[in-house]
């Protein structure tokens, strides 16, 4: 076990638990990619997070200034503009808590996008948020749309080919299951067979689910995967049991267990495995287009959150204590190509 932490992982999820929060995101959700609001009534060298967030953060305000020795490390091209464009990979219905529109029915709330604007501040940047597809995403990083993404990315040896990674948090990756089901995951793949689970297309935990459903065909036995387009979709297939779990990000899985409690249809959490394999500990990580310039400047942002404070204050306030990381690093072992 790397010295990271712990074990687990994640990446992209989907949670169903807040109502306002996705009519809210359908709202903003036009086209391919838009524009959140992202203005806030903060004062010079305050930034809040947890802002509107319908009571999945509790609202905390915190000091951030800009850091002339971190924001001298930028490329020219990014003091120039100012700015630092954040992708968000959070359409059509968003994933709270990680990234969703907040309950005032336009602002980017979340964990994800208030790091970035806690990062941008020690940069000396104004923060933009772009929302787009999770897909899609990676169009806009490549394309030159999105500055860094800051969305929920898993740090993997394939997307190091294309990219690079400042890490900020665990990767941690859940089963949630109906209350009511005796079925546990318990670390091995082979208690899924004859299961029906379904995953967000093009996330890791798809890659990793779709490497056990290989190994179950290859000893004669069956895993059906499926995907529903929103959140609503998969949780109105888990109680009405057309699947027997839900694959996805640990954070999002256990709040969404705690918006169940009180519910005619109340789930939990099945069992937990890393995204990096059963060796390595996963990580989630700030994502920018390879040799860009701008991952030390984020990794160097982030260890002064870690270092002054901000950033368990950050984690606090969101309920992701637990997934602390010691130090942010500059492209950290990621899942590798071979990992099942």
């Amino acid at each position: 076990m790397s010295t990271h932490f712990t074990r687990r992982s994640l990446i992209r999820g989907i949670t169903a638990a807040t109502t306002v929060a996705t009519l809210a995101t359908g709202l903003a959700a036009c086209g391919g990619d838009s524009d959140a609001a992202t203005k806030t009534s903060d004062a010079v060298g305050t930034v809040t997070v947890g802002r509107v967030s319908n009571g999945a953060a509790k609202e905390t305000a915190l000091k951030v200034s800009e850091v002339k020795s971190i924001s001298a490390e930028l490329p020219d091209a990014i003091k120039k503009s100012g700015k630092l464009v954040i992708g968000s990979g959070s359409l059509p219905s968003g994933s709270a808590p990680l990234d969703y529109v907040g309950n005032d029915q336009k602002t980017q709330t979340g964990s994800e996008p208030d790091l970035g604007r806690l990062v941008a501040a020690v940069l000396g940047l104004k923060p933009e948020i772009k929302r787009f597809t999770w897909e899609n995403l990676f169009v806009g990083i490549d394309s030159g749309k999105v500055d860094v993404a800051f969305s929920n990315v898993t740090d993997t040896e394939e997307r190091k080919k294309k990219y690079e990674f400042a890490s900020y948090r665990q990767d941690n990756l859940a089963f949630e299951v109906l209350k009511s089901s005796k079925w546990n995951f318990d670390g091995n793949y082979e208690n899924l067979a004859g299961k029906t689970v379904e995953v967000g297309s093009g996330t890791n935990q798809e890659r990793i689910l779709l490497e056990w459903q290989k190994k179950l065909k290859s000893e004669g036995k069956t895993l059906t995967v499926k995907h529903y387009p929103d959140a609503n979709g998969v949780y109105l297939a888990l109680n009405s049991g057309k699947i027997d779990a839900h694959f996805g990000p640990n954070p999002t899985i256990s709040y969404h267990i705690t918006q169940t409690a009180k519910t005619p249809n109340p789930t939990r959490n099945a069992g937990t495995f890393s995204g990096a394999g059963s060796t390595l500990q996963g990580l989630i990580a700030a994502t920018a287009k390879k040799d860009s310039g701008l991952v030390k400047p984020l990794a160097d942002a982030i260890n002064y959150l870690i270092d002054n404070g901000q950033y368990a204050k950050w984690l606090k306030a969101w309920n992701l204590s637990n997934e602390a990381v010691a130090k942010s690093e500059v492209n950290p072992p990621g899942l590798p190509l071979t990992n099942s």
